[in-house]
């Protein structure tokens, strides 16, 4: 027995769900659902079509074409075809469930992914590309809707509504089909498809990916398609130099100087990057911490044994007592991990549970009185994780970058002083002129991204901090873009949210009694502080109370996801 039924948002009504609209209507014919099969729990994603859009003979056979062509495909990375039936108003098409939906929704939520996480699917969408084509089949439609990603993570290439087989160039179909923005310049030229085609659509992919929108894209389909027909695209600065050759290597215009996908796997983007053996499902709507192997780490590693052994001290008392060294000779510090460390997940449940609390109970009205205090907010960043990481300006001057890899450093007082913490915790100390080699290209990055937030970004308000706060900064454990807002988690519980369209922020943090400070910074950039105890008893506006909700709700969401 089956149980299909459109899915009402917010209320799960029966086993079906409605997964999505514009990326599943395949052609204009077709919506798919989540489905579970009662009598044995097994879950599917349906293709459901309308028998009135199939009513004419080449639109049958188009179906017919899909049906009978996706169910001779067995590979890991196709989606896999379950089986097919009808009745008088659909024709229902069982396939793999890939409940993480497609790269279109990861791209929509991200806007860009980093070089590793690029590999990571480029990988596994050519492994299912060498396969069609070694079967003689053309997917002739690639886009970031059609490669579809399961509960494990695991990229499966779909939608064969378009798919053909191979034929010789004097067959070849002259059609145009296709994504407007993928097309190939010889398919434009009605030259037809061929595998070149569809390794160019990879190429665009690639390209929308990492730069956050089609290579060709424009306002107007004719320039779009004039700019696709010129090859007319421009690579920006922040793509790495192996990116750059390898995306230049795919779109060519003539279809046999392209690379192909043996050549695309073994160039240097792909041999000499780091490709993660998984990623985490929180990619899906922020950036992944992952740990490639670093000469830098490997450094630390094998400098931590030397010191102390393989012996780690438990518990705070024993991390207190023998967590520092002092080499004379490079003036290192080093810091072990404490069991308590704090993670993103315990500051965000913290911030929420303070919070909701706060809201619960506050009165309307707006009796709360500001009061001045110090501590260390972000009051510039820049998001180059495209490239490198996450950047940000602390309101005492110092700069930190938490990299895509994990690991995080930061230059104190007046640039002397280097922090360097590993994605486990530990943390070194150095003056910046007697820094390891291995960790002189970091440097130079955070220099890179304090030196673009001085000289081109504004302070986010009128909250500074007045004292040097000695020892390591607050460090980055986590940050998320969301449509409206941008979400930072630091590893001492501060809480700081930056919205977009008015430049208004939140910053929730410790005083140093461990009282909650609650910080409003208007959008004329005035900023409000009040013990979050005295906004309990006494209200706050309007405008401050809707954006605590909306951070709240924020919170609840990424932890949900």
């Amino acid at each position: 027995m089956m149980h299909l039924h459109r899915f009402n948002p917010g209320l799960v009504i029966s086993s079906l769900i409605y997964l999505h609209s514009s990326l599943s209507e395949f052609g204009g014919f077709a919506r798919c659902y989540e489905m579970t099969d009662l009598s044995s729990n097994k879950m599917y994603a349906v293709k459901v079509i309308p028998q009135s859009r199939v009513s004419k003979p080449h639109q049958r056979d188009k179906i017919t074409n899909e049906i009978e062509l996706h169910k001779t495909l067995h590979h890991k990375h196709v989606v896999k075809f379950s089986h097919h039936f009808e009745d008088q108003e659909n024709i229902y098409i069982f396939l793999e469930l890939c409940s993480r939906k497609s790269l279109a929704h990861i791209w929509k939520a991200r806007h860009t992914l980093t070089e590793p996480e690029v590999r990571y699917y480029l990988k596994q969408i050519i492994s299912g590309l060498k396969y069609l084509h070694s079967r003689g089949i053309l997917h002739r439609d690639l886009k970031l809707g059609n490669f579809f990603v399961n509960e494990n993570m695991e990229l499966r290439l779909g939608d064969f509504g378009l798919a053909a087989k191979l034929e010789t160039v004097e067959q070849r179909k002259k059609t145009i089909c296709g994504t407007p923005n993928y097309l190939a310049p010889e398919v434009l030229n009605r030259q037809g498809h061929g595998t070149e085609s569809d390794v160019w659509s990879l190429g665009c992919v690639m390209y929308t990916l990492m730069c956050g929108n089609p290579p060709f894209e424009t306002l107007d389909l004719k320039e779009t398609y004039k700019c696709i027909k010129e090859v007319r695209y421009n690579l920006p600065a922040s793509l790495s130099p192996a990116a750059q050759k390898l995306i230049s290597g795919i779109l060519q215009k003539n279809p046999s100087d392209r690379l192909a996908l043996d050549q695309i796997l073994n160039h240097e983007f792909f041999t000499k990057g780091f490709t993660p053996d998984k990623l985490p499902p929180s990619s899906c709507v922020m950036v992944p911490e992952l740990h490639p192997p670093s000469p830098a780490k490997k450094f630390f590693t094998k400098m931590a044994k030397s010191f102390f052994g393989k012996k780690k001290a438990k518990g705070r008392a024993a991390a207190q007592q023998s967590s520092v060294f002092v080499n004379p000779l490079v003036n290192l510090v080093w810091f072990m991990e404490t069991e308590d460390a704090l993670t993103p997940a315990a500051v965000s449940e913290s911030a929420v549970k303070v919070l909701n609390n706060c809201l619960a109970t506050m009165p309307a009205g707006n009796g709360a009185q500001s009061r001045p205090q110090s501590f260390l907010w972000v009051t510039k960043w820049v998001d180059y994780s495209n490239k490198y990481g996450f950047g940000y300006q602390l309101s005492n001057q110092s700069i930190g970058v938490l990299f895509n890899e994990g690991t995080r450093l930061s230059l104190c007082d007046q640039r002397k002083t280097v922090h360097y913490c590993l994605p486990d915790n530990k943390y070194f100390t150095f003056p910046a002129d007697s820094l390891p080699e291995q960790l002189r290209s970091q440097k130079q990055i955070v220099e890179l991204m304090a030196n673009y937030m001085e000289q081109n970004l504004m302070e986010g308000g009128d909250l500074h901090c007045e004292d040097q706060v000695s020892g390591c900064p607050p460090l980055l454990l986590q940050w998320v873009k969301t449509d409206h807002a941008l979400v930072m988690l630091f590893n001492n519980g501060t809480l700081q949210v930056n919205f977009y369209a008015d430049h208004t922020k939140i910053i929730l943090c410790k005083s140093s009694d461990d009282s909650y400070l609650l910080t409003y910074i208007s959008r004329e950039r005035v900023s409000y502080t009040y013990l979050l105890s005295m906004l309990n008893e006494m209200g706050c506006t309007s405008e401050l109370r809707h954006r605590l909700r909306y951070v709240v709700q924020l919170l609840q969401h990424h932890a949900d996801a």
